[in-house]
């Protein structure tokens, strides 16, 4: 009932940037949260909020009209390099009746090359 569709995701060169989309669609009620998360190879998933890595030069931002979020990649590093995923905890229409679940994107590549 409910997708996520990122974009945005490529090759970048070592301080350059990247914006990336994700837009949800489907039988949606209300979008109770949108984040970012990335996963290098050999690294466990990682919440982009909480990373002090990223701090000061990652943005992310949403536009709820378009029930999308945006993350914004600015000064980019080699070691960003990651499949970035968006999450959603989204309340949408089962029938007759609401119900929520959590929700992923496909994956995007990004690649910060030296």
């Amino acid at each position: 009932q409910v997708q996520l569709v990122e974009s945005g995701g490529g090759l970048v060169r070592a301080g350059g940037s990247l914006r990336l989309s994700c837009a949800a669609s489907g039988s949606i009620f209300k979008i109770n949260a949108m984040g970012w998360y990335r996963q290098a190879p050999g690294k466990q998933r990682e919440l982009i909020g909480a990373a002090d890595s990223v701090k000061g030069r990652f943005t992310i931002s949403r536009d709820n009209a378009k029930n999308t979020v945006y993350l914004q990649m600015n000064s980019l590093k080699l070691e960003d390099t990651a499949v970035y995923y968006c999450n959603a905890r989204i309340t949408y229409w089962n029938g007759g009746d609401l119900d929520a679940g959590d929700y992923w994107g496909q994956g995007t590549q990004v690649t910060v090359s030296s």
